[in-house]
């Protein structure tokens, strides 16, 4: 089965660096890759294009840009991947592999939180543990979707927060996620900038009230 990675990116260069050698290996190895900038204010474009990759321009959000690779893409299997995260060694082969053996139609892998705050690998595990349980996967866990399945719940809904929450409960209609147990690994930036313990306590809040009914775009706010 043929793989497209879509890359949603905005204001990354200050990473590339870490996540440039990983990309060029996909390519290298028959994926297709999709990078889809939001409108990136630094020398993101450039530094991307340099190394040897088309750039996408999309509506800043990550739903569009996601949305704008998709279309663009030619694989039976979307791959969804943050870029300031790094699969597991043989990724896209694992992820085949199990796709064409199950009669499941999507999946995510498991994720570990690099960075220096010893609660990092907790935090991890209970994201984990969370989603295997729920069936909900987060886009650092690396979402990927049979194409068929991506066009038949109609991509990622159009809200600044909680597509991957969204798409998740649509495709839980037509089955149950892979949950594969190799890491991505995803940085820990976002925790150590706003503070482990804050970021917990903000997410948890963002989910509840989103699941009371909150709209995505006052969620965002408080997100921000």
């Amino acid at each position: 089965m043929n793989v497209s990675i879509i890359i949603p990116m905005l204001n990354e260069a200050a990473s590339l660096g870490l996540v440039l050698d990983h990309w060029r290996s996909f390519a290298q190895s028959g994926a297709e890759v999709l990078i889809v900038d939001g409108g990136s204010a630094d020398a993101s474009v450039p530094i991307v294009e340099q190394a040897g990759f088309k750039v996408l321009t999309a509506a800043r959000g990550r739903a569009r840009q996601m949305n704008t690779g998709a279309q663009a893409a030619r694989g039976d299997i979307l791959l969804f991947l943050h870029a300031d995260t790094l699969p597991p060694p043989r990724a896209l082969d694992i992820m085949s592999r199990t796709l064409m053996r199950s009669r499941r139609v999507w999946g995510r892998f498991d994720v570990r939180i690099e960075g220096r705050a010893w609660m990092f690998p907790i935090i991890a595990f209970f994201i984990n543990l969370r989603s295997r349980l729920s069936g909900i996967a987060t886009g650092d866990q690396g979402i990927f979707i049979k194409r068929e399945a991506f066009l038949q719940v109609g991509g990622f809904p159009d809200q600044p927060l909680m597509e991957d929450i969204e798409i998740s409960k649509r495709l839980l209609r037509i089955s149950r996620p892979l949950c594969l147990t190799p890491r991505m690994r995803t940085s820990g930036r976002r925790w150590e900038t706003r503070g482990v313990w804050r970021t917990i306590f903000l997410m948890w809040r963002l989910r509840w009230a989103y699941w009371r009914g909150a709209s995505p775009q006052d969620l965002v706010k408080a997100y921000r």
